[in-house]
């Protein structure tokens, strides 16, 4: 992957961020680099298609979900499942906050999950609790291969990888989020 980065972009090829695991453990997630160097530590759902701090193989790379990667490595270390709610940013407050109250914090993080392919950033905060709850609380061998399945049909066509929300009056932490922009 780093021939392919090295021409196009400076910085690694694999990107390091530090997220919230299972019991609000902080660790370093593993993916592969699809902004730029020097862009701050944004929610997915605060990054539009038409963001210019996307690298020039950024843009395909979170289409495909072929940045989500690394996380393998994340999954050998014990951080991370494949199923399980995404793990929120350091940042998130509001997120952490939410899913502490329902015990979603109890869970290892995934790489994908029931949030993730039922609306992944076009759903707001609260709807993501909710299904992560739902997860939570109906946890299955065939939840989670109808999880997998519908990440591996979701991944092919790219869908819901940008908001599509726009509202007039958006909540206080997308105005604190848009303040770290």
């Amino acid at each position: 992957m780093r021939i392919l980065y090295w021409p196009l972009t400076p910085g690694t090829a694999i990107f390091k961020q530090k997220r919230v695991g299972q019991f609000d453990r902080y660790f370093t997630l593993y993916k592969f680099r699809t902004m730029r160097v020097g862009t701050p530590d944004l929610p997915s759902d605060m990054v539009q298609k038409d963001d210019q701090r996307f690298t020039r193989l950024g843009r395909l790379l979170r289409r495909l979900s072929i940045d989500e990667l690394p996380q393998l490595f994340n999954i050998i270390k014990g951080d991370m499942n494949f199923i399980g709610p995404r793990p929120a940013l350091y940042n998130q407050e509001d997120l952490i906050e939410m899913r502490r109250s329902v015990g979603v914090n109890r869970l290892k993080p995934g790489v994908t999950g029931w949030a993730q392919v039922n609306g992944r950033d076009n759903v707001p905060i609260e709807r993501k609790v909710e299904l992560d709850r739902y997860y939570l609380e109906n946890r299955s061998v065939w939840l989670d291969l109808r999880i997998l399945w519908l990440t591996l049909v979701k991944s092919f066509c790219g869908a819901d990888l940008y908001s599509n929300e726009i509202s007039d009056e958006p909540s206080r932490a997308q105005d604190k989020r848009r303040s770290l922009m």
